[in-house]
């Protein structure tokens, strides 16, 4: 199996079944979390664009001569977009000094569930992303679906703070 194939299914997570989109969004949630415990935001925005770069490249690897292909076992993007839901509460909980080890559960439900959403929703740029049928349109209507995803987190996360007020 070749390194391009391996990092496009992130280790096995593509291949999980049904939804292996899910699985792979789950997959990156966890692995998102340990990055975060370990290395707090600034590990998980590295780790983010590390991913997207590997995404972009795995992609077109495995994608070449197979125009308009987006097999479901391909997750790298997925992993990609989920992380860029992730930074947005791992920066908030950064920024206001919060420990590494205490990412409170709203923060990455609600990343993990408004991801899901829109990579399936497919709304406005997500969709226009996806239409190109190319292997970059692959990883972009993932990245758009991620932050989206965490803005809404962010929205989610102040209209909650407000109610508790």
């Amino acid at each position: 199996m070749t390194a391009s194939r391996i990092l496009s299914i992130f280790f096995g997570a593509g291949l999980l079944r049904p939804a292996p989109g899910t699985w792979g969004s789950a997959a990156a949630v966890g692995v998102g979390l340990i990055l975060h415990r370990i290395g707090h935001f600034p590990l998980l925005a590295v780790a983010t664009v590390a991913i997207t770069a590997i995404g972009f490249w795995a992609c077109r690897r495995e994608l070449a001569g197979k125009p308009g292909q987006d097999p479901s076992e391909i997750v790298i993007d997925e992993v990609a977009g989920q992380w860029i839901a992730l930074l947005f509460p791992s920066f908030g909980f950064w920024y206001i000094g919060l420990e590494s080890n205490n990412f409170p559960y709203p923060g990455w439900v609600a990343a993990f569930l408004l991801f899901r959403l829109f990579d399936v929703w497919k709304p406005w740029l997500v969709g226009r992303a996806d239409a190109r049928g190319d292997a970059d349109g692959v990883m972009i209507d993932d990245l758009w679906a991620g932050l989206f995803a965490g803005v809404g987190t962010m929205v989610f996360a102040a209209l909650a703070h407000l109610v508790i007020m």
